[in-house]
């Protein structure tokens, strides 16, 4: 593989999204960085990796609450003198940024696609997928109880998009903000991962 491949992918709670990305990553033998991303930011700021491992998924009320309570004394001068909310943000965005700068690599989440939509080498994916497959692999692989889980799912994905939206001002899910939208239900996790693979270096390939 000669060429920078940066793949961004975006997904539904449940829908396998993470999976999909894992797999492209070994089937292009480069990086994969989800939890990861949570572990480079909080070494950069100092600020408590339960905060960041949530915030995705968080509401920017809980945001501004979360990071009040957790900023430390010690954090980087520059993180100050920012509106809270946008401080965590920030801090992911530069991450993100330098591991595309760095090299290849497969990214879960984390307006990611945003960050690095002037990135000429960044191809961004959306995952979703059918409600009841969503409400199985809840259960089954995050061990999620079965009751009013297809409610935890909807709340999830509604954070999620408020969480985009807010900092992207762009709708979280729509389709000109993406390459490509696949539906795991349909073609499954490794089929999806194969997909991205085929786009990607047929992508390439017409940019040569």
């Amino acid at each position: 593989m000669s060429e920078k491949i940066i793949i961004t992918i975006s997904r539904e709670y449940g829908s396998g999204g993470r999976l999909v990305g894992k797999k492209l990553a070994q089937l292009l033998n480069i990086p994969f960085y989800d939890n990861e991303l949570i572990t480079l930011a909080a070494e950069k700021t100092g600020l408590s990796k339960d905060y960041f491992k949530d915030a995705e998924s968080s509401s920017v009320g809980n945001i501004l609450f979360s990071l009040s309570n957790l900023l430390p004394n010690n954090s980087p001068h520059e993180i100050y003198g920012l509106p809270l909310n946008e401080k965590i943000f920030l801090v992911q965005s530069q991450v993100i940024r330098d591991l595309a700068e760095k090299g290849s690599c497969v990214m879960i989440g984390r307006c990611a696609d945003y960050i690095l939509k002037d990135n000429p080498h960044c191809t961004n994916v959306f995952i979703h997928a059918d409600m009841q497959d969503r409400i199985r692999r809840v259960v089954d692989v995050y061990e999620l109880p079965a009751n009013n889980v297809e409610y935890t799912i909807v709340r999830t994905d509604k954070r999620r998009a408020n969480y985009y939206s807010y900092f992207t001002h762009q709708k979280w899910g729509q389709a000109e903000n993406y390459e490509l939208i696949l539906n795991s239900s349909k073609i499954g996790i490794d089929n999806a991962a194969e997909v991205i693979k085929t786009y990607v270096l047929l992508k390439q390939q017409n940019q040569n």
